[in-house]
């Protein structure tokens, strides 16, 4: 009898054992700090800052553009019919960005990509009219203007007496830099800067922000001929 009583005593004192146990372990839980991890992204090493010219021979204008990347005339903005023969790409391979340089002579013709009524688009020749040309550019920067965080332009004047307007996109758009220069006479020249990725403003910032320093040099050595 009184081994079945101790029994009972041992068995009812494992059974608080185990609840007390259950209850402070559920306490804990309840009121512990969660950390969320915050999301990373690869370190990149960017390369070391060099420049070299570019003047081609025929080009209506020459700048100096990094070392480490590459030259080409298939830009983006060139047309199908061997029209704007001077807008080029500066392609930055190794961190999957371009940045696309179209030039118009104002006052000459140049072919333009015309809306339909029915919403398709078809080749039109039109004059290149210095306001029309700075308006074409505000209206391509804000195309982005449904995911853009913000839209900052800002008035430039270049070591060489160019004039333009830079301008700076944030949030996770296609294009965060932009910029056009022009003497508002007959020289007009747009850049682009664009990632071979999908937009996220998070991962893409440390290479805008090493790029941008980049455009800021083409800008500043930009000359015509």
């Amino acid at each position: 009898m009184k081994m079945d009583k101790l029994f009972n005593v041992k068995n009812n004192f494992s059974i608080k054992f185990i609840l007390f146990f259950l209850s402070l372990f559920f306490f804990v839980s309840c009121n512990s700090t969660y950390t969320s991890k915050k999301q990373g992204y690869y370190k990149i090493d960017f390369p070391k800052r060099q420049y070299v010219k570019f003047d081609k021979p025929g080009f209506p204008y020459s700048f100096e553009y990094p070392a480490y990347a590459t030259i080409d005339k298939d830009s983006l903005y060139s047309n199908r019919k061997g029209q704007d023969p001077y807008s080029i790409n500066i392609d930055f391979s190794s961190l999957n960005g371009k940045i696309y340089i179209t030039y118009k002579v104002i006052g000459e013709t140049s072919i333009y990509q015309v809306k339909n009524a029915g919403g398709g688009y078809r080749d039109s020749i039109g004059k290149n009219i210095f306001q029309n040309l700075v308006n074409d550019c505000y209206n391509l920067t804000y195309k982005n203007d449904v995911k853009a965080n913000s839209i900052e332009d800002s008035v430039m004047h270049t070591p060489n007496n160019i004039t333009g307007i830079f301008f700076r996109l944030s949030g996770s758009v296609a294009t965060a830099k932009q910029f056009f220069l022009s003497d508002t006479t007959h020289n007009f020249l747009r850049g682009a800067l664009y990632f071979d990725a999908t937009p996220n403003e998070d991962s893409l910032r440390p290479v805008n922000d090493f790029l941008q320093e980049d455009m800021k040099h083409i800008i500043n050595t930009l000359q015509w001929k």
